[in-house]
């Protein structure tokens, strides 16, 4: 699946779990945040795709994603990228505990 179809994939399920999207420009890398109880996640436009796809990724994560129906080609493309969600966290673990 080519990364463009992914990520507005990706943005349709998270607008579905409450959460508006904001491209901007700067120098952050961009997550998920509330404001004023609004839901809304926001992502550097200036990064690379797949690292747009990865805070989308892990925004869908920690929803509920049972309940969302996940097309079968996006369904395999989060695992891989939650797997190496995954890896990268544990490697910062095991950094911090050192």
């Amino acid at each position: 699946m080519k990364i463009e179809k992914l990520l507005l994939e990706l943005e349709s399920l998270c607008e579905k779990g409450g959460y508006a999207i904001r491209k901007e420009r700067g120098g952050f890398r961009g997550d998920q945040c509330i404001i004023e109880g609004d839901k809304l996640i926001v992502i550097n436009k200036n990064r690379p795709a797949e690292s747009q796809a990865a805070i989308l990724a892990r925004v869908i994560l920690k929803l509920n994603h049972d309940d969302l129906f996940i097309k079968p080609a996006v369904r395999k493309e989060l695992e891989t990228i939650w797997s190496r969600l995954k890896k990268f966290e544990e490697a910062e673990k095991r950094i911090e505990n050192e």
